[in-house]
């Protein structure tokens, strides 16, 4: 059982918020399409589980990041559809700004040698 979870990448809380506002930046969706538009757009690497999405989208609910509707699915289910609103946009530019940053940062710390030679 613990080789099953050696390659699984475990998501920052933040990393995770980022994640889910950028999906949503792509158009409104709902939490399982959310979870699967990441797990498609990070080639099968990144899996949300309904533990760690659902929480996500009700603290981003609760910060107005992303407004919620229910609606009815082509399968006549009620789903809640997710929406990014204006305050959402504007903290998604930011964080992707900080992203930005801290990954520039990561790497310059895991390959000195090749920050130095585009200096």
């Amino acid at each position: 059982m613990a080789n099953r979870y050696q390659n699984r990448i475990e998501l920052l809380q933040g990393t995770l918020d980022l994640l889910v506002l950028q999906t949503l930046r792509w158009g409104p969706s709902h939490g399982y399409g959310i979870s699967q538009a990441i797990k498609a757009n990070s080639n099968d690497i990144l899996q949300v589980d309904t533990g760690s999405l659902y929480p996500a989208l009700h603290r981003l609910e609760r910060q107005k990041l992303i407004a919620a509707d229910w609606k009815l699915s082509e399968n006549k289910q009620r789903v809640r559809v997710y929406r990014l609103t204006a305050a959402g946009k504007k903290h998604l530019l930011a964080e992707r700004s900080r992203w930005s940053q801290l990954s520039d940062a990561i790497a310059g710390v895991l390959d000195p040698a090749k920050r130095e030679s585009e200096a």
